[in-house]
């Protein structure tokens, strides 16, 4: 059961996606669902994650996502806290989410499923 404010997804740079996927299966035997020709989502991992190989979307370091019920009513208490949105709700294949960098600089996530 997924739970607000708890770290759900991981997503990480996968520049060369076949060689990526191919890597994580032999030495790790993770699972992929490719969702397109730049994501792959990973499973049998302990974490649910994916790769992000698009390069105009690539994140520069692992991106952790955080759950929510309520998208807008967390972003809006990301806000209060002091957290800067640097990308505003959007939909994805799955779900919405927006993205955020923590007071140390660090880019993170919030979503929801629809």
């Amino acid at each position: 059961m997924r739970e607000d404010g708890k770290i759900d997804y991981v997503e990480l740079p996968g520049t060369d996606l076949p060689a990526t996927k191919s890597f994580y299966g032999q030495a790790f035997g993770w699972t992929f669902t490719d969702y397109g020709p730049t994501y792959a989502a990973f499973g049998d991992s302990g974490l649910d994650g994916g790769f992000q190989a698009d390069p105009a979307e690539v994140p520069a370091a692992p991106l952790v996502v955080i759950f929510t019920t309520d998208i807008e009513a967390m972003l809006a208490k990301v806000s209060a806290a002091g957290g800067t949105i640097v990308k505003p709700i959007f939909s994805f294949p799955g779900g919405r989410r927006f993205h955020f960098r923590d007071p140390s600089g660090n880019e993170l996530a919030v979503f929801t499923e629809d």
